[in-house]
């Protein structure tokens, strides 16, 4: 892991509120670190194909506003610095993509919820995009079961 760190530049975190998107952003801080690299979090509001890509998402951007200060808030604890944005998309895992590409990150760091909600672990479509299309490193991490109750 010492060695994959040392290839870190500047990384990009898509989050959205999950404990495998805020444990994915303390693992970029970890990494980045030693390098001093710049973290990019982003939360991709999602916009249906009937809306204009620029519509008013009100309760989305406020959602996503809360999820990137506390993005920041896990960063500052860890001595990291982030820089959040808001995208609006039609698709995650296009923005995501074009995201990296258009800030030429050495890796994406990506959380995955350990099941869905049927108890199967299920990667989902975002992620095998990002697996697929991104032009950089990829690291996916998988957030641990929750514990039943």
């Amino acid at each position: 892991m010492e060695r994959f760190s040392e290839t870190l530049n500047d990384v990009l975190v898509p989050v959205d509120g999950s404990r495998a998107g805020y444990a994915a952003l303390k693992m970029a801080c970890s990494l980045t670190r030693r390098n001093k690299g710049a973290i990019y979090a982003v939360y991709v509001i999602e916009v249906a194909r009937t809306l204009a890509l620029d519509a008013e998402m009100a309760p989305d951007a406020e959602k996503a506003e809360e999820v990137l200060l506390r993005a920041e808030q896990i960063a500052g604890e860890l001595d990291g610095k982030i820089e959040g944005e808001i995208l609006q998309a039609r698709e995650a895992g296009h923005a995501i993509v074009d995201e990296a590409i258009e800030r030429d990150v050495s890796a994406i760091i990506f959380g995955v919820e350990y099941e869905t909600p049927l108890g199967e672990f299920e990667l989902g479509r975002t992620a095998a995009y990002v697996m697929q299309h991104a032009p950089c490193q990829v690291v996916m991490l998988r957030a641990e079961a929750q514990e039943q109750g």
